[in-house]
């Protein structure tokens, strides 16, 4: 019997196999049969300690027990008002205003308004947005409008407004990058933003670029009075070796995107964090200068309890002691690949590794993507690649033993289909 569920970034024509995982805990799933599999991607690069971490549980628990659920327009709660205060003592100054939403694409949404929401109240309206080839903001309008055209969004290109693309800053190339933003933030058409993903490119295939240029790029917007928002739904929480990306650049932006790992992967959650002068620009009496923005569950109190219990693991554990060892044992096991024949364009960011097989320069559609992909099924291995890019991005509790077997699935993939 065919099930009902339309699966997200599935093509069902294919009837490939779709495992039902019944449990999970640490880097551990396992299927109602007993099948187990090894989540080496961490579910779409959410969860960071581990599923089912007994502090996050216990505090969804605890929480759903007291309040499930209230309007956030108008009305507060504890949950919310902790972990506000929470984010902002763990972000750096000045950002210092939390606004709730429920995934990546809605922040980035919110981010947006926001940019565009202070140039008209600051009655000197821009519209224009700059964005950098190969980018990934989520499934949204304006999410899919901020992103690389392509594949993804062709049957949505009406809905989708104008964007001033950059080049990809590729190694030896960054100048390039640096003066198209240049040229766009002296031309006609004054910039509104600047939106980035801060050190690596997720999912438009796993594409690093160094800090030095997210600095630079900081610096041009701030020379010219643009707007600069970072979106660290995937780059934050540590997955780049830093709580956020941008300070391996030394960057502060003006609005920040997060999400993902913001409740340790456990439930949906994000937040979008902005400056006072962006909240500024909103604050006003007369209530058509507001931010016009809002969902059904915002600030969801069971959610921001599984925040606040990240938190403060983030704040009482090791993690980052947990993220610097990973980022070795995934140095070694890399470097190891890297000498394969077939393997093209081994890289790391922190506990990010890459790398493209048989193809240098290969696509979403690349026909070796669904052959990797169902060896790893086969080996028990969670690893979705991106065309053919591979790539590991794991929770900061698997195991070396565990990241042996990762590699050696990898290893074996490439030789059956590379």
């Amino acid at each position: 019997m065919t099930s009902p569920v339309w699966h997200p970034f599935t093509q069902h024509g294919l009837r490939e196999p779709i495992p039902q995982i019944a449990r999970a805990e640490g880097a551990s799933l396992w299927t109602k049969d007993g099948t187990h599999f090894l989540d080496a991607i961490s579910s779409w690069w959410v969860t960071t300690h581990g599923h089912c971490h007994p502090r996050i549980m216990a505090a969804i628990a605890e929480q759903a027990g007291r309040l499930d659920q209230i309007i956030f327009a108008g009305f507060t709660h504890e949950p919310a008002e902790t972990l506000a205060a929470g984010l902002i003592a763990m972000m750096p100054e000045p950002l210092a205003h939390v606004f709730f939403s429920d995934s990546g694409s809605t922040s980035v949404e919110v981010a947006l308004k926001m940019a565009l929401g202070y140039w008209v109240n600051r009655g000197a309206p821009r519209h224009r947005i700059a964005v950098m080839e190969s980018s990934y903001h989520g499934d949204t309008i304006g999410g899919m409008s901020v992103g690389e055209r392509g594949v993804y969004n062709r049957p949505y290109q009406p809905l989708l407004f104008d964007v001033t693309a950059l080049p990809f800053p590729a190694a030896g190339a960054e100048q390039a990058t640096l003066d198209a933003l240049e040229a766009a933030c002296t031309g006609d058409e004054p910039l509104a933003a600047l939106i980035v993903e801060p050190l690596v490119l997720g999912a438009g295939g796993m594409r690093f670029y160094g800090p030095e240029t997210l600095a630079a790029m900081r610096e041009i917007c701030m020379r010219h009075n643009v707007l600069f928002i970072a979106d660290e739904v995937m780059t934050g929480w540590g997955r780049t070796g830093t709580l956020l990306a941008c300070e391996q650049a030394g960057v502060v932006p003006d609005i920040v995107c997060l999400s993902k790992g913001i409740t340790g992967g456990a439930v949906p959650l994000a937040v979008t964090l902005a400056t006072p002068e962006i909240f500024d620009a909103h604050y006003s009496t007369d209530k058509a200068d507001m931010f016009f923005h809002s969902s059904s569950y915002t600030a969801n109190p069971i959610a921001c309890a599984a925040a606040c219990a990240n938190l403060d693991i983030w704040r009482e554990e090791p993690v980052r002691e947990r993220i610097a060892t990973l980022t070795e044992r995934q140095a070694l096991r890399l470097a190891a690949l890297a000498e394969h024949p077939a393997v093209h364009g081994a890289r790391q960011a922190g506990t990010i590794t890459a790398l493209e097989v048989g193809d240098a320069n290969g696509t979403y559609l690349s026909a070796v993507g669904p052959k990797l992909a169902a060896h790893f099924r086969a080996q028990g291995m969670l690893l979705r690649p991106l065309g053919n890019t591979v790539y590991v991005m794991p929770p900061y509790c698997i195991t070396e033993a565990e990241l042996d077997a990762v590699y050696a699935a990898i290893a074996s993939g490439i030789d059956a289909c590379g």
